[in-house]
């Protein structure tokens, strides 16, 4: 069994990204070869994992990351709402930092390069009272309908990822 750290699924994740994006790669194999040269040690099963969990996705020209997926064919319309939640709420387990909310609005913070397929399964999860959200390299703005519920659901971030509210500083 492989053990990987946090970090290093981070890192790995990362690299992937910056791969896919810099050169065609048309197969597991080749990619787990370019991996390896840059001093990764990853199995085929976790590479397989890293893949589904980006959003990665084979075309007949190579693989591509998730956002150059949705210019190509609406994918999440093929796929169960539940799917697509649960691989929402899988990625804030993964890759959230932090969460916070202020007026209607929650800043999620990612690791460099994460907050795109977190965005991405976010619109794709349809959430409530959800407005949009724009997600930079390691930074996601979500704009909800009211501020409760942008509270309500940096809290639920929170409670997933296993990270504490932010400190609430006291007005002088």
């Amino acid at each position: 069994m492989n053990i990987y750290s946090h970090g290093d699924v981070l890192r790995r994740r990362e690299e992937i990204v910056h791969i896919v994006h810099e050169r065609s790669v048309s197969s597991q194999d080749e990619l787990l070869a370019v991996l390896k040269k840059r001093g990764f040690k990853v199995t085929q099963p976790t590479l397989s994992r890293d893949l589904r969990e980006l959003g990665v996705a084979k075309t007949p020209n190579g693989y591509i990351a998730a956002g150059e997926l949705a210019s190509i064919t609406p994918i999440t319309a093929l796929t169960p709402l539940g799917v697509r939640e649960d691989r929402f709420w899988q990625l804030v387990r993964d890759a959230v930092l932090s969460a916070d909310d202020a007026g209607n609005l929650v800043v999620i913070k990612t690791p460099p390069a994460a907050a795109q397929p977190v965005a991405s399964a976010m619109d794709a999860a349809s959430l409530d009272d959800s407005l949009g959200c724009i997600g930079g390299d390691d930074t996601i703005f979500v704009a909800f309908r009211t501020a409760a519920s942008a509270h309500a659901f940096a809290r639920r971030l929170q409670d997933v990822a296993g990270i504490a509210p932010p400190r609430r500083h006291a007005r002088p």
